[in-house]
C-alpha cells in the first residue's frame, strides 16, 4: 500500500533504513510525526490553520486528512503520520523545486544549539545573501534523458549566479545547452502562473499577522507536458510546506518571509523579463 515518493527532492528520504515520508495510490502523503516539539507545532498547525486563513490563500497549503498510525519506513513500528495531500501525484513527469523561505531558518524560541547549526547553514548557502535558498529539484527534459536531480551536496553549494541559472534551466526544453526558456511565457508568467501566484501570496504576507512561517518552503510543481500538449491552462502549482517551526506571529508582520518572498520573485521577474526581450530580439533576426 505504502511506498517511497518517487518524486521527494529534499527533506528526510525513506531510503536505507531511514524514517522517511511514504505515500499511497489515492493520492496521500504520509509524513511521520516528530516527536518533540516540532511533531507538535506542525500537528497544531494542520489542525488550526484553515480556520485562521481566508479561503483564497488555502488552497497554497496541502490538504490535511488527519492523522494515521503507519508503520514507519526505518522498521521501528507503528507510529503517528500526518495525512497530507499528495502535492505531486497528479502531474505525470513533474519538474519541482523546493525554495526555503526566509534570511533566517532559525525562531527566536530555538536552542542555541539549534541556532548555531541553522546560522551555519544559512550562511554556507544564499539564504543570507539573497533571502532564500534552493533546497532541492528535479527537472524533467524528456522521455529520453529523464530528470536533472543534482545531489544535495551540489545544491548546497549554489551561488546567486547558479539560483539564476536553475530558475532558467526550469523552464527550459533543454539542460545540456543555453538554457531557452521557452516555456517561461507559459509557466512563470500568465494568469495562473507562477509569479502571478507568489504575487498573490506576497499582497497576503503584507498584511498577515497571524503565523511566522520559519523555515518553510515553497514547492513550485510544472509540467512541460501539459503546455507541449495544448493545455489551455498548463500544469503550474505553488504550495506552501514544512511548518515544523512555524509559530503564532502575536500581531506583527513576518518580515523575514516576506524579505525572502519578495526577493524570490525578483529573481523569477528577471527570467521571465529576459524570455520576453529575447523572444522579440529573435522575431526581428
Amino acid at each position: 500500500m505504502f511506498k517511497i515518493p518517487k518524486h521527494q527532492v529534499a527533506g528526510h528520504q525513506a531510503i536505507d533504513g531511514n524514517l522517511g515520508p511514504l505515500v499511497d495510490d489515492s493520492g496521500r502523503f504520509y509524513k511521520p510525526l516528530q516527536d518533540d516539539e516540532r511533531g507538535t507545532t506542525e500537528l497544531a498547525f494542520y489542525q488550526s490553520f484553515s480556520s485562521k486563513l481566508p479561503h483564497h490563500i488555502r488552497g497554497f497549503f496541502p490538504v490535511f486528512y488527519g492523522t494515521q498510525l503507519v508503520e514507519a519506513s526505518d522498521g521501528s513500528g507503528l507510529r503517528p503520520h500526518l495525512v497530507l495531500q499528495d502535492i505531486t501525484s497528479n502531474p505525470l513527469n513533474p519538474s519541482i523545486l523546493d525554495v526555503k523561505i526566509g534570511s533566517r531558518t532559525w525562531y527566536p524560541e530555538a536552542s542555541e544549539d539549534y541556532i548555531q547549526k541553522a546560522l551555519e547553514g544559512d550562511r554556507l548557502t544564499t539564504t543570507v545573501t539573497l533571502g532564500f535558498r534552493i533546497s532541492g529539484l528535479q527537472i524533467y527534459e524528456s522521455k529520453e534523458s529523464g530528470y536533472w536531480k543534482p545531489a544535495r551536496k551540489e545544491v548546497k553549494s549554489f551561488s546567486a549566479d547558479d539560483v539564476r541559472l536553475v530558475l532558467r534551466k526550469f523552464v527550459s526544453s533543454n539542460l545540456e545547452r543555453e538554457p531557452d526558456c521557452c516555456f517561461a511565457s507559459t509557466t512563470y508568467g500568465g494568469r495562473s502562473g507562477i509569479l502571478e501566484q507568489l504575487l498573490e501570496l506576497k499582497v497576503w504576507f503584507e498584511d498577515q499577522t497571524v503565523y511566522h512561517f520559519h523555515s518553510c518552503s515553497l514547492l513550485l510543481l510544472i509540467d512541460k507536458e501539459s503546455v507541449l500538449n495544448g493545455r489551455t491552462v498548463p500544469f503550474v502549482e505553488v504550495k506552501l510546506i514544512d511548518f515544523a517551526h512555524t509559530v503564532e506571529a502575536e500581531g506583527v508582520i513576518d518580515h523575514n518571509f516576506l524579505g525572502g518572498l519578495c526577493s524570490f520573485i525578483k529573481f523569477v521577474s528577471e527570467v521571465l523579463t529576459d524570455s520576453k526581450v529575447s523572444t522579440i530580439e529573435a522575431s526581428f533576426n
